[in-house]
């Protein structure tokens, strides 16, 4: 198959048919206004809705464009440093409230979906997290008791003699399955947020770009490209799309862009050799790889970050496919139907953030990690608004950094991406060349 012929458009997309008619017109006043209609905002929306507020949703482009539709349907407690890192910076009662949001995050989409009866192929599969070295195999295993132990997080560990068990492949040293992690249709997953949202009044607008957030006596007067609105509260959920329009918290999330393929249709056998168990997988590279079966099992869905600097689906396609052949081997001469990218958002403290500036309450940074995170932090953000207690969190009053110099244009990517990759492959063939 020619690169050419691959669908540049993500493979989930495909799964979810035309989306409802919205409406057209825009309200002149609301109580509540969000920007964004991704995951955080339309859950955000779905819980201010609910508490008796009338609310409207903006989107730049079409709701569902951004990563929420975009990503690889991943689910995992979400937060990236570990509990003695976050306790040095804040306390050990502060660390363990961070990484517990995760947990809470984790637990309540599963809870979210099976109460709301969301038809979005949600699975607890669990994870194999696979070390690309023994060291960090060794390393893994070490962090993995220290997290059962001290967090109550489940796990097992899987040596690379049994690793074929969890994973169809030699290309690992073994690793850690996290039993909790889950598997969702994202696509899915976003239409029936917005079906519930839309339920309970919600107006949703896209190809509605917000251009400026003003404070009035009474709230906020925003700009939009169809007009201005009043509103009483503003929330922004831009994450990844985060632009000028909010400059301070421009400068304080990084986008950075992940890519993502599909094969073509595979047979149920080969399926059942690369994913024995319907585990989603990820590894210890720095530069990380993320892969899982479609929830069809019908095709093997292969992302990550393939270059040093933002490129095109198809010229990541081409490098994606490559590492998921030198994984596994059995997908060499295989097609590929989808090739796609979207824009995540990481911190420079690779946290989460959410809270009030100026006024106007946030929720973003989900450092790749966004599933539950981003739907349960714009449920949060939701009851903040409601002037409920429990939208309170344990990520509330953290500083929320920026770097000199830094405008949201992130200048030195290119560089740590290109270090990252170049050491995770040293790494990787030292570790070939002593087993």
């Amino acid at each position: 198959m020619q690169l050419s012929d691959i669908r540049q458009s993500p493979y989930w997309h495909d799964q979810i048919g035309a989306p409802p008619t919205l409406p057209t017109g825009l309200p002149k006043t609301v109580d509540v206004l969000i920007v964004g209609a991704g995951y955080t905002g339309l859950s955000a929306a779905i819980t201010t809705a609910r508490g008796g507020r009338s609310t409207l949703v903006l989107d730049a482009e079409d709701p569902g464009y951004g990563c929420s539709t975009r990503n690889g349907g991943q689910i995992s407690t979400s937060v990236k440093p570990s509990l003695d890192k976050l306790a040095a910076k804040f306390g050990v009662e502060r660390a363990r409230g961070i990484r517990m949001e995760g947990a809470k995050a984790l637990t309540w989409i599963g809870d979210f979906i099976a109460d709301e009866g969301l038809d979005c192929d949600f699975r607890r599969v669990g994870r194999f997290h696979a070390a690309h070295t023994p060291q960090h195999y060794e390393a893994l295993v070490r962090d993995a008791e220290k997290m059962r132990q001290r967090e109550n997080i489940e796990s097992f560990a899987v040596p690379r003699h049994e690793q074929r068990s969890q994973l169809g492949t030699d290309a690992y040293f073994g690793g850690v399955v996290f039993s909790a992690h889950c598997s969702v249709h994202p696509g899915k997953f976003h239409r029936e947020l917005l079906r519930l949202a839309l339920g309970e009044r919600v107006q949703v607008l896209g190809q509605c770009r917000v251009t400026r957030i003003a404070r009035t006596a009474s709230g906020f007067r925003v700009q939009t490209a169809k007009g201005p609105v009043e509103a009483r509260d503003v929330i922004v959920a831009t994450n990844g799309y985060t632009t000028a329009l909010t400059p301070w918290l421009q400068r304080r999330v990084i986008p950075i862009g992940s890519y993502i393929i599909a094969t073509e249709e595979l047979p149920e056998a080969t399926i059942d050799t690369l994913f024995p168990g319907d585990r989603i997988a990820s590894d210890t590279c720095k530069v990380v790889y993320y892969y899982r079966a479609s929830p069809d099992r019908r095709r093997v869905l292969f992302g990550g970050r393939v270059s040093a600097s933002e490129t095109t689906p198809l010229a990541g396609a081409a490098r994606l496919r490559q590492d998921m052949c030198r994984i596994f081997p059995e997908l060499e001469g295989v097609g590929l139907s989808h090739a796609w990218s979207g824009t995540v958002a990481y911190s420079f403290d690779e946290l989460a953030h959410t809270g009030v500036h100026d006024g106007v309450h946030y929720a973003m940074g989900y450092c790749g990690s966004g599933v539950s995170m981003a739907p349960y932090l714009g449920m949060r953000a939701g009851q903040k608004v409601l002037g409920r207690r429990e939208g309170v969190t344990a990520y509330d009053g953290l500083p929320f950094p920026t770097r000199p110099l830094y405008q949201g244009k992130p200048w030195f990517l290119p560089a740590a991406v290109a270090w990252y990759r170049w050491n995770d492959q040293r790494q990787f063939r030292k570790a070939i060349g002593m087993s």
